[in-house]
């Protein structure tokens, strides 16, 4: 059996070396089932691509398909003219994607017009919010995948909803948590750590990156500005994203506890995380990692697609009302925040039930 495995942004690494070790372990005992991956360079900046690689013990892809930085329309129509030129050069069995991203998308429809199989790990996850562009690369992706991975009870409740048959669905877990786990013993801890002599639970993470928070000026400039005067004082240490950067750039911001960094590489971010009081993002993935890690998240999003890391871990949706900021800061500087628990089959074996299931499939295709 043949697998195209497609790569394209920060998030979709994490996911794809669990899947991509547990295939090796299978190839070792003798099952034959095989792998290209596919980088598509949605991603380009080295720390937030090449340093997964490296950190994750990744194999180096099979082939880069250097697509880099467009509008959507630009990016999602250039990956599907080069995907489709991979994909008939090096037919496939089965077309995994992962995640939520313009790869994700773009793939699956190349691989679908095909007629190959395509595959979803995290379908069915859904923040009902169409004006995110990851929502749209949602709809899109479930509507022609075969079989669905997905990470929650919730996101089975989504697919049915939507007609999509029991025996395409697969509850198998969170392969984002499977590399955390995976990873824990070996964190790095990065130089602004002892440049700023941080010390554990006492220093704030931000991250921001999504367009509707760090386009604007005036939006940006709100959120820090708020985020800095709940924080009484204590650092805050801000990975900055290239998106981000060219905004702030523009804003002169200069707050003593405000430090910037460039883009962290997974081992070293995480350290930061797993060490800090509380992490305010605007990112979906990081909040199930401050789950599994029981840290306080703030998410300055009016909706998740991740609601079990609200209903049952450690992340609180705030919105983008840089003025609700303060309320959630003060319970999480008097360490008066909610007790969070780990979801169901986040335990570090979702790609080992992934390829179990595919290599189940060979004889059906």
């Amino acid at each position: 059996m043949n697998i195209t495995i497609i790569a394209g942004a920060r998030p979709n690494f994490m996911k794809v070396a669990p899947i991509i070790k547990e295939i090796t372990k299978h190839q070792k005992k003798g099952v034959n089932i095989h792998y290209r991956l596919v980088h598509t360079g949605q991603h380009y900046d080295k720390n937030l691509s090449d340093t997964f690689f490296e950190d994750l013990k990744i194999p180096i892809p099979d082939i880069n398909l250097n697509i880099k930085s467009g509008s959507q329309a630009v990016q999602t129509a250039a990956i599907m003219v080069a995907f489709e030129k991979e994909l008939l050069e090096y037919p496939a069995d089965i077309v995994l994607v992962v995640g939520d991203v313009n790869s994700t998308m773009a793939c699956a429809i190349v691989a679908k017009k095909l007629h190959i199989k395509v595959a979803h790990v995290e379908g069915g996850i859904r923040s009902f919010d169409k004006s995110m562009p990851e929502e749209i690369n949602r709809m899109v992706t479930d509507a022609i995948t075969d079989y669905f991975y997905v990470t929650s009870r919730v996101a089975i409740k989504n697919l049915k909803d939507l007609g999509i048959h029991d025996h395409q669905i697969y509850f198998v877990g969170n392969t984002m948590i499977d590399t955390l786990i995976a990873n824990l013993n070996n964190l790095k801890q990065p130089e602004v750590w002892t440049t700023q002599s941080l010390s554990k639970s006492n220093y704030i993470v931000l991250t921001l990156h999504r367009p509707s928070n760090v386009d604007q000026e005036k939006q940006l400039k709100e959120f820090i500005s708020e985020i800095v005067h709940s924080s009484k004082g204590l650092p805050i240490i801000f990975p900055v994203h290239p998106r981000t950067k060219m905004v702030l750039n523009e804003l002169n911001l200069n707050f003593e506890n405000l430090v910037f960094t460039d883009p962290l590489g997974y081992l070293e971010f995480n350290y930061l995380v797993k060490n800090s009081l509380c992490v305010i993002t605007d990112s979906g993935g990081i909040t199930e990692e401050t789950t599994y890690l029981n840290i306080p998240c703030l998410t300055l999003r009016d909706s998740t697609e991740r609601p079990e890391t609200v209903s049952i871990g450690t992340n609180m949706l705030v919105g983008t009302d840089a003025k609700k900021l303060k309320k959630p800061m003060d319970k999480i500087l008097n360490r008066n925040w909610k007790s969070g628990s780990i979801p169901e089959l986040w335990d570090g074996k979702a790609a080992y039930r992934i390829v179990k299931h595919i290599v189940s499939l060979s004889s059906k295709l």
